[in-house]
């Protein structure tokens, strides 16, 4: 097959049908009308060569070719935003424009503030906006691979891989650390408090190495609850750097020695997204950033040791 000539409308008609789960509803989204919103994705697939919807009475669902199709036009999409920001902000001299960011959720709490503090203080041209997803199944990289966010604070290395085609790099290595409730006389007698999103963590084969670490008896929605939950006596847990970057005075934090786990963090991009000034100046900032938290979250786990 030779090329095939998209216009950035039938992107954008794609991406509503994707989004709106129906001819109508995207209409109502593009200010156009039904009949040319199912004329302009009949167009569509057959530039294509592939049935991109499934239509029914419960509206038309995108099928795996038209999920393919609807990432890929959102970063169509996102890299002629881009194209305009950069040109009109004079390349990298000024970036400017919109940055969408997704975070899990400690990250966003306490990673990405400074970064994003220190970034509008260089670059007030640069509007970020921070989606919190949780890392788990395709997670942050999911949301870049799909053309939903520009970058991805992401934990790398899990059991879940990051899309193949993405940009990665490691921001911070941050270390494990035995939580319990503060004053307790016996804190490993406890049970084990967890929290979905901790079980993707390839820190597993250690886990399963410690004899005195039971099963997880009592599941939590995040990592913030788990908190809550040991500082009120409830159990105890295993939790990373970043979880514990302000824990509540009725929390002890206990190192676990030199063979303790680790996880990595780090920021999740496209290729083509890696390249604009936007990107670009927060990965600076994160990696400026990084030492710091790196140094803090560590003195933090020793506090008790």
């Amino acid at each position: 097959m030779g090329s095939v000539d998209l216009a950035p409308q039938e992107l954008r008609t794609l991406v509503a049908v994707a989004e709106e789960g129906g001819f109508s509803a995207a209409a109502a989204r593009l200010g156009t009308t039904q009949s040319a919103v199912s004329h302009a994705v009949r167009g569509i697939e057959r530039k294509l060569g592939a049935v991109l919807f499934d239509r029914g009475r419960h509206g038309a669902r995108p099928t795996p070719a038209g999920q393919r199709a609807a990432a890929h036009a959102r970063r169509v999409l996102r890299m002629l935003d881009a194209l305009v920001a950069e040109v009109r902000g004079g390349g990298a001299a000024v970036p400017a424009g919109p940055l969408r960011v997704a975070a899990f959720r400690s990250a966003a709490l306490h990673l990405l503030p400074p970064a994003l503090e220190r970034l509008a203080a260089r670059h007030p041209g640069i509007e970020p906006t921070v989606t919190i997803v949780r890392e788990i199944g395709p997670g942050t990289a999911g949301e870049v691979a799909e053309g939903r966010a520009d970058i991805g604070i992401a934990t790398l290395g899990t059991s879940a891989p990051v899309p193949p085609g993405l940009v990665t790099g490691v921001l911070l290595q941050e270390p494990y650390s035995l939580v319990h409730p503060a004053g307790h006389p016996d804190p490993r007698s406890l049970p084990l408090v967890d929290w979905t999103e901790n079980c993707s963590s390839y820190t597993r084969a250690w886990w399963a190495a410690q004899d005195w670490l039971p099963p997880a008896t009592v599941r939590a929605e995040d990592d913030g609850a788990v908190l809550s939950m040991v500082g009120s006596g409830l159990g105890m847990a295993v939790m990373p750097a970043l979880s514990l970057t302000a824990p509540p005075p009725t929390v002890a934090v206990t190192a676990l020695g030199p063979g303790r786990p680790t996880r990595q963090v780090g920021y999740v991009t496209t290729p083509e997204l890696a390249a604009t000034a936007a990107v670009r100046a927060l990965i600076r900032e994160l990696r400026a950033g990084q030492s710091g938290v790196t140094q803090s979250t560590v003195s933090d786990s020793r506090k008790s040791e």
